[in-house]
């Protein structure tokens, strides 16, 4: 589905911190025009004052009817947000969640059960084009509307549609938190690299790049992740070395594991 009706008709962005920030720069890179997007945000960036001078509204009055309303406050923020855009809540707007642990139960309980809503989480990536998102709608929501999400959606990088919304705290706990562990994870390997005596920016240097083209590869191959970490492993070389401690009883996979499951645990106390 094309993002006609975004370019007609608008759309209403409430909240633009940083994973608003992403999916709004990755909007604009795609093509959506600044001048058809109205944020509501009370501690407006630098950036977003920029914006205004190619036709962004910025705490202006919100337009009539717009095609989709995008909720990206903090979770704790919402009820206090909310009331700033009830009166959108008419049969021709789309409303898109990107709220951590918030239920379309609790936003049916304020915008109408006749409202459309999907429940969406997005992560940083879409700042440039490769994110993934994963969403999933509520009654009202028709297969246009989820269309018109996903098409939204897909301008910032992959969609996943999900069976129910059972499994978007796991989702959250994965894809949405896990660009972090990814990042603390050349954090690490830097760290590392410079204990063994490398200079820092050049650890630094082999580590980001090491991940981004392992990355691109395992998007980009046939075989499966597993399969890639064995073609690289010599028997008895600096590969194996390595991930005897890896994969020690003690080592990643449990430590994963146990990370995912606190930020599943942290999404479903946000939801509660």
């Amino acid at each position: 589905m094309s993002l006609d009706a975004v370019n007609t008709r608008g759309l209403v962005l409430l909240g633009c911190g940083k994973m608003g920030s992403a999916m709004l720069e990755g909007w604009l890179a795609s093509g959506i025009p600044a001048r058809v997007v109205t944020v509501i945000d009370p501690y407006p960036s630098a950036r977003l004052e920029e914006l205004t001078s190619d036709g962004l509204i910025l705490n202006g009055d919100l337009p009539n009817g717009p095609a989709v309303c995008v909720l990206a406050v903090k979770p704790q923020m919402m009820a206090e947000a909310l009331p700033q855009i009830g009166d959108l809540a008419g049969p021709d707007t789309l409303f898109v969640s990107i709220a951590a642990g918030t239920s379309i139960e609790y936003f049916e309980a304020v915008l109408g059960q006749q409202a459309a809503i999907v429940r969406a989480m997005p992560n940083t990536p879409a700042a440039i084009g490769k994110g993934i998102t994963a969403l999933v709608g509520n009654e009202a929501s028709s297969d246009k509307d989820l269309a018109l999400a996903e098409a939204l959606l897909t301008a910032i990088g992959q969609t996943v549609r999900l069976e129910d919304e059972g499994q978007m705290d796991a989702v959250t706990a994965v894809s949405g938190s896990g660009p972090a562990y990814v990042f603390n994870l050349i954090e690490t390997m830097a760290a590392a690299g410079t204990a063994e005596g490398l200079p820092e920016d050049l650890a630094m240097r082999l580590a980001i790049a090491t991940v981004d083209g392992a990355g691109a590869l395992a998007a980009q191959s046939p075989q499966s992740a597993e399969q890639l970490r064995i073609n690289v492993t010599s028997p008895a070389g600096t590969t194996a070395a390595a991930l005897e401690v890896l994969m020690a009883e003690d080592g990643l996979a449990p430590l994963m594991q146990r990370a995912v499951a606190a930020a599943a645990d942290r999404s479903r106390a946000l939801g509660s």
